[in-house]
């Protein structure tokens, strides 16, 4: 993967890839900014699975989120891990990532699948079954999207 931490200001507030891996690997959301139809920046919380150097996300196939992606494929992921206000301190201890890549909307049922079957795993797998039984029926009425990863930083702050 692409990490891109000697862009950060603070070098002393990298995340280190490791930790990276694991906001990557078991962060519960993050939110996908994107510019909209008419150049307004607009974000969105989502869950998340993460395949080799891809993110998977699913939806409806229609709203603003589609519209957004149809206009442009560049985008940008935050995930943010721990945190923890320090009000004496007037401060916050934090750790995050930023994902910045391209989307992908025309997925293969095959990929459709493998992606929803990797959400159901990530956050459902004590129902993996049923899952992808709903998933197989609703398939034709989910939308499920690939960010290909261009670049991936971190930073935090301990407490």
């Amino acid at each position: 993967m692409n990490y891109r931490n000697e862009d950060i200001r603070r070098q002393d507030r990298t995340l280190s890839i490791e930790g990276v891996n694991r906001l990557l690997l078991d962060g519960e959301y993050g939110v996908l900014s994107m510019a909209n139809e008419h150049g307004e920046g607009y974000g969105v919380p989502l869950n998340f699975v993460l395949d080799g150097e891809t993110i998977y996300f699913h939806g409806a196939p229609e709203g603003d989120k589609l519209r957004s992606l149809r206009t442009s494929k560049q985008v940008s992921f935050c995930i943010v891990g721990k945190t923890k206000l320090i009000p004496e301190q007037f401060t916050t201890a934090y750790e995050s990532v930023i994902v910045k890549g391209t989307i992908a909307l025309d997925l293969s049922f095959q990929e459709k699948m493998h992606a929803l079957e990797l959400i159901i795993r990530k956050y459902s797998p004590e129902y993996l079954e049923l899952g992808m039984k709903a998933s197989e029926k609703s398939a034709d009425r989910t939308l499920v999207y690939r960010l290909d990863i261009v670049s991936v930083s971190g930073k935090c702050k301990l407490g």
